[in-house]
């Protein structure tokens, strides 16, 4: 055998290697998440709350409990959190959610969520902002060609 193939087949050897490592590495974080996800929904709650604010910061500059702090992994803290400063009850809290409900969550409205510990699950009810989703470039050709279309037939219609 020519070098060339000894190569090519030790490059082979390490990618089915990575392969096989990801697929047990992407099991086993799956099993964690799973995990995590039936403890979040063993212990959420319906609350109604008043959102004052929400940001997206670093875990060093929110105002959280200690012990939640160092029980974060650390790839959350160095990265910016979505957060909303809100009162429930008496008591002003700092809650954090996911990037999805943060985009669904108003600011200085009385809203009803579902939260788990200070992690915001899903918001039940309120007065939510109008979603609106932005139209790609396809939709933005397909109602210009319709609307073509239809000043077409009505000047069709008309010289008849």
């Amino acid at each position: 055998m020519s070098t060339g193939w000894i190569i090519f087949w030790v490059v082979m050897a390490i990618l089915v290697a990575g392969i096989i490592g990801l697929y047990f590495w992407g099991k086993k974080l799956q099993g964690k998440y799973d995990e995590q996800q039936q403890l979040i929904s063993q212990n959420k709650q319906a609350v109604s709350i008043f959102v004052i604010d929400k940001k997206k910061d670093k875990l060093d500059n929110l105002k959280l409990p200690k012990q939640m702090k160092e029980q974060l992994p650390w790839m959350y803290k160095k990265r910016k959190m979505p957060v909303v400063i809100a009162k429930i009850g008496p008591q002003i809290h700092t809650l954090m959610c996911d990037e999805k409900i943060y985009d669904s969550i108003p600011t200085k409205k009385q809203i009803k969520v579902e939260l788990a510990g200070i992690l915001i699950v899903k918001v039940i009810s309120g007065k939510l902002p109008e979603t609106h989703k932005k139209k790609g470039i396809f939709d933005k050709a397909r109602n210009k060609a319709e609307a073509a279309l239809k000043d077409n037939n009505k000047e069709v219609k008309n010289k008849k």
